[in-house]
């Protein structure tokens, strides 16, 4: 039997090793091709039949949504299965994708177990999960790997219909320190303030450096620790036209701001992982301004 395949499609090498990795570790018998955008991903797909597409939005030459028109174009692709993985969950966006015939959405940051569940719904609707899990190796299938899937539980029984994805809350400021606490100290009207998106949840933070290929942030210690590695989004709302920047990364460093074991605040070197051109220009916008390069300062 022929094994299943996914494309993942994305510019990020960081995020197709992450999507790569996840399917690898749920889906033993899976073969996974990949593109560093959507103009080679036209190329492989001329090349070779896919059984799922899994690609990003916002990539140089060729878009994911550019990428999405076109397969529903070809005849051997109408039907394939197109999860997009976006930071993208304005409604407007939403929109454009479904009426380009996305099949699903993955937000970014996103779990593992987010990704597996979409992929299995997604591998279900086109009657290639039971061919997946007949693809894996027998020592998979005899620890279980498969042995709890119940595609009546996956789907509810009905077709799934895509919903809009919720945008994304405004940032919030980061909270007021007590008193002899280290606080951030930011330029007039918000600006240096941003929201980190993680896989269990959001966080205010705040700016104190910023570069091309990372910036610098401090978070209020809370319930949710960010984890090494963890992948995330940066929200930058800055400029008059109060526009958004969804940078996408991983945490490269988590530490304590001050030297102490119960320290209140958390300094966090976030790595950029987009290559696509506009986002850099943006990128490099924000930092001329100087409007996300402000430091903590200790007892203020």
């Amino acid at each position: 039997m022929s094994k299943v395949s996914v494309l993942v499609v994305d510019d990020a090498t960081f995020i197709r090793d992450l999507v790569k990795k996840g399917l690898r570790d749920h889906f033993p018998g899976v073969h996974i091709e990949e593109a560093i955008n959507g103009r080679k991903a036209q190329q492989l797909l001329g090349r070779h039949p896919v059984d799922l597409i899994l690609c990003d939005w916002e990539m140089p030459e060729l878009s994911g949504l550019e990428l999405l028109a076109w397969c529903r174009e070809q005849d051997n692709l109408k039907t394939t299965p197109f999860i997009m993985v976006t930071s993208r969950g304005d409604k407007e966006n939403v929109v454009q994708a479904i009426q380009a015939g996305v099949s699903d959405f993955i937000g970014k940051p996103f779990s593992n177990e987010q990704l597996v569940t979409k992929v299995k719904k997604a591998l279900h609707r086109a009657g290639k999960l039971q061919a997946l899990a007949a693809s894996a190796p027998p020592k998979m299938l005899s620890t279980g790997a498969f042995a709890n899937d119940s595609l009546a539980a996956l789907t509810g029984g009905k077709a799934e219909v895509v919903q809009p994805a919720k945008p994304a809350a405004a940032p919030k400021a980061a909270p007021t320190p007590a008193a002899g606490a280290s606080k951030p100290s930011v330029n007039s009207g918000g600006r240096g303030q941003g929201q980190l998106r993680l896989p269990g949840g959001s966080m205010a933070c705040v700016i104190k450096a910023l570069s091309l290929k990372e910036a610098l942030l401090v978070v209020k210690r809370a319930e949710l620790l960010p984890q090494v590695l963890e992948s995330a989004v940066l929200d930058l709302e800055q400029g008059e036209a109060a526009e958004t920047a969804r940078l996408n990364g991983y945490l490269h460093s988590v530490a304590a701001l001050e030297p102490k074991p119960d320290s209140e605040w958390l300094q966090l070197t976030f790595r950029f992982v987009d290559r696509d051109p506009q986002k850099l220009d943006y990128l490099s916008r924000l930092i001329a301004r100087g409007s996300a390069q402000k430091h903590f300062v200790p007892g203020a």
